[in-house]
């Protein structure tokens, strides 16, 4: 049974003078932080990790200690979506791999075209050219058979060139 008691005591379930110790009404009726107070329990919180019992202060001319401020995150603005020409490779090689990678990289959609290559050679490839994909957080799509368009993630690839590229497998 006091398994079962210790289960009900977790979940919160268990009698209510086990949180008789907990006053509702000393936080609800104080009002909000000052400048001050709040600073001060920040610095509590993120020093100790614990949340501790704020002091009451009698007068609002009590110092502000300055923190140092820790960079929380960077804010970078959003790039809208240029839209541009994909670049036509067609690798009969893997050695011809980094060419597909190199136009890649600098932020250029390319359509990969793997048309009468060897089936290993083509598999290499593939693989190859959706780890980048991944790495760069672009996107890898197949257009037709053996042929593939990587796209960066801030670019986009204009319809047009998305017809033509389903219509004839190739820009041209």
């Amino acid at each position: 049974m006091a398994i079962m008691r210790k289960v009900l005591l977790w979940l919160g379930l268990g009698p209510d003078d086990a949180y008789e110790e907990y006053s509702t009404e000393s936080w609800m009726n104080r009002g909000p932080l000052s400048s001050s107070e709040f600073v001060e329990a920040r610095a509590a919180a993120d020093t100790s990790g614990n949340v501790h019992q704020l002091r009451a202060s009698d007068d609002s001319s009590t110092s502000v200690r300055a923190l140092p401020l820790e960079p929380s995150g960077t804010v970078r603005p959003l790039q809208p979506a240029v839209a541009v020409t994909p670049r036509t490779v067609s690798p009969s090689s893997f050695n011809e791999a980094p060419e597909l990678a190199d136009s890649f990289m600098a932020n250029q959609p390319v359509v990969v075209n793997l048309q009468g290559v060897e089936g290993k050679v083509a598999r290499r490839i593939i693989d190859f050219a959706s780890g980048l994909c991944y790495g760069k957080e672009g996107q890898m799509e197949r257009v037709t058979s053996q042929v593939y368009l990587l796209t960066p993630s801030d670019v986009e690839v204009s319809a047009e060139d998305r017809r033509r590229l389903e219509d004839t497998g190739s820009i041209s």
